[in-house]
């Protein structure tokens, strides 16, 4: 049986926020069965958790930003990846101000944090998300399919009109790849876009330490890469963290070109606009041939639209 998961302690991260610039931190505390993920604005009086779920997406722009009502906590999308490199399902994630730290742009701080955290199995059974049928969405010149798999994959491509990175794909298995492959995967961007960026304000805290900066056909990081394939890698981790969003764990194969937090957005809405498209199991090793022991009705009244 595959059972639930949290962390054994809290641990707390410190560090700048990318789009905003300003002092950032969060705090990753235990959480009870079937709470799922929450995130907490700690430095606001009186605020509400927001759950971890594509629905309570508010922006795609440049990074994933949850809200509910006037209460947002933004850039999510690399502790997410983390939380599912471990397989955590429950956890409180406090965070004091509207960004998650982007520390140095991967999740890699993230799961070291995890791993100090120590990890903690749960006495209740987890369920997954079994894809039935092919759905897709398509963006201009990017687009999105998800198609029937006994377990969750991601084949990224990517195709960019620069010398450093061109045509690059990666393919993500659950179990078989292992997660050390991407989490040190960083954000990247363009040093002719951070002007006009910066004064959208965004990325008022992006720097060479947190992210991999390129001119017209070079990396300006003076270390380099960390692999030859970064972005595509990064953009896998994205995909992993804003999948996440799902509130259940995935079995499914997704194809992805020139994807970005609104496409991953987007699947997930497609998936479960229809409930034909999916079924609740056990998330066991062959999941597709066995009933949840919950009542499907039950969990699958969680995620209607």
């Amino acid at each position: 049986m595959n059972f639930q998961r949290t962390i054994q302690k809290a641990v707390t991260l410190r560090g700048t926020g990318l789009h905003l610039g300003k002092d950032a931190s969060v705090t990753l505390k235990p959480a009870g069965i079937n709470q799922g993920v929450l995130f907490h604005r700690s430095d606001l009086k009186d605020s509400l958790p927001i759950e971890a779920n594509y629905r309570n997406v508010v922006s795609t722009q440049m990074a994933t930003t949850l809200g509910k009502g006037n209460v947002t906590v933004s850039t999510i999308e690399h502790l997410m990846a983390a939380l599912h490199g471990f397989g955590i399902d429950n956890l409180l994630v406090e965070v004091q101000g509207p960004e998650v730290p982007i520390l140095d742009g991967s999740s890699a701080p993230f799961c070291a944090a995890l791993k100090t955290a120590g990890i903690q199995n749960q006495g209740a059974p987890r369920t997954a998300l079994a894809i039935k049928r092919r759905v897709e969405v398509k963006l201009a010149e990017k687009w999105a399919v998800v198609e029937p798999s006994n377990r969750l994959e991601i084949h990224a491509s990517i195709d960019w009109d620069h010398p450093s990175i061109g045509y690059q794909e990666f393919h993500f298995i659950d179990g078989k790849t292992a997660f050390e492959e991407i989490a040190s995967a960083r954000t990247f961007g363009f040093l002719r876009d951070v002007e006009a960026l910066k004064k959208m304000g965004l990325v008022l805290g992006g720097s060479l330490e947190n992210a991999v900066v390129l001119d017209s056909a070079l990396v300006l990081n003076p270390d380099g890469l960390r692999y030859p394939d970064e972005f595509v890698r990064h953009k896998t981790l994205d995909a992993l963290g804003d999948f996440k969003l799902a509130g259940i764990q995935i079995l499914g194969s997704f194809k992805l070109h020139r994807a970005g937090h609104d496409l991953h957005r987007s699947i997930l809405a497609e998936v479960f606009k229809d409930p034909q498209n999916y079924e609740i199991v056990d998330a066991v090793e062959e999941p597709a041939t066995i009933k949840a022991a919950v009542s499907k009705r039950a969990v699958a009244a969680r995620f209607a639209v």
